[in-house]
């Protein structure tokens, strides 16, 4: 069964993470890993083009009820009609989660996510999330490239 990793972040994202999450996808697509995200621009467009430019699958999950404004680089394209709750689908198929960038929509995924409590979350750039105490949150991990990011979920030898 080929190993599941959800990609967030942010529909307006910079051009530095844009080019990191192409990155990201090109690396998960030559270790057969299928990439599952949003579906539409930003992060979610870049991770995609850059997984199928190596010949990878993607998963788009649709916040909307029908396909309209899916990116062309998806392989599987599901509308859902959940709206922003569809974070929750995205942060719970995967089996390590990892965010590039920030926006409210990828803190929701984060927490989603961390809260299942038993995938790696790793961000790449990014919320700095601190507890009380100001430590970092436990269950998150932080990466400066992508490749760190594939090497801290464990996944792969």
């Amino acid at each position: 069964m080929a190993i599941q990793v959800a990609v967030c972040g942010p529909r307006d994202c910079t051009e530095a993470e844009r080019d990191t999450a192409y990155e990201l996808g090109r690396l998960l697509a030559d270790r057969g890993a299928v990439v599952i995200c949003g579906g539409y621009g930003g992060v979610m467009a870049a991770v995609a083009a850059g997984a199928r430019s190596a010949d990878g699958v993607v998963v788009g999950i649709l916040s909307g009820a029908d396909r309209r404004g899916a990116n062309p680089d998806l392989s599987i394209i599901i509308p859902t009609g959940l709206g922003s709750a569809r974070n929750a689908v995205i942060a719970g198929s995967g089996d390590a989660v990892i965010a590039v960038g920030c926006s409210w929509g990828t803190l929701s995924e984060i927490a989603f996510a961390a809260r299942r409590g038993d995938v790696p979350v790793v961000l790449i750039g990014g919320w700095r999330l601190l507890d009380d105490a100001g430590e970092p949150v436990p269950g998150l991990s932080h990466a400066g490239t992508p490749r760190e990011a594939l090497d801290v979920t464990g996944l792969w030898p």
